[in-house]
């Protein structure tokens, strides 16, 4: 018996955790209802550092949601083998070929733990509680904040 109690206080522990539950989104819900995903900026061929990032409002029902997301690596801290934190955007080549995509449409990704084998623009989905936070880097500017659970590589799901 009571051995029983110990595995029933030992699953209530752990099992919330391991069985959270992520909301798939994508990208489009990041954006405010009732404001367009602007355009990408064009580079001015004359000056090409001196593009202005969109702006672009934040979805502020998002804040502290467990979610689960797609998109392209760009890494922001880490080493040549391990990375702490990347700004996770949805198309290739954001914010190192092209200009920013707008701040609701970058997330600032924190891992937990340095993690092996990231690579620039590999394609993951990142999972954990999303943040409503403005943050800046050298790359862009980001809407939001992914206290990051887990980062896989992205697998589309069988239809």
């Amino acid at each position: 018996m009571k051995w029983k109690i110990v595995a029933l206080l030992a699953s209530l522990l752990v099992l919330p955790a391991m069985a959270a539950d992520y909301k798939t989104i994508d990208w489009d819900l990041l954006i405010p209802e009732g404001e367009k995903l602007l355009p990408p900026p064009q580079l001015n061929h004359e000056d090409p550092m001196s593009v202005p990032q969109p702006v672009g409002g934040v979805n502020k029902k998002l804040d502290n949601q467990d979610v689960r997301i797609p998109g392209f690596v760009v890494p922001l801290e880490g080493d040549a083998k391990t990375i702490t934190a990347f700004l996770l955007v949805p198309y290739f080549g954001a914010c190192i070929h092209t200009p920013p995509p707008p701040a609701n449409q970058i997330v600032l990704v924190r891992l937990a733990a340095p993690r092996k084998g990231l690579r620039s623009m590999d394609t993951v989905w990142a999972r954990g509680t999303l943040r409503v936070d403005r943050g800046t880097s050298e790359l862009g500017a980001s809407g939001y904040r992914l206290d990051a659970a887990g980062v896989e590589p992205y697998v589309e799901k069988p239809r």
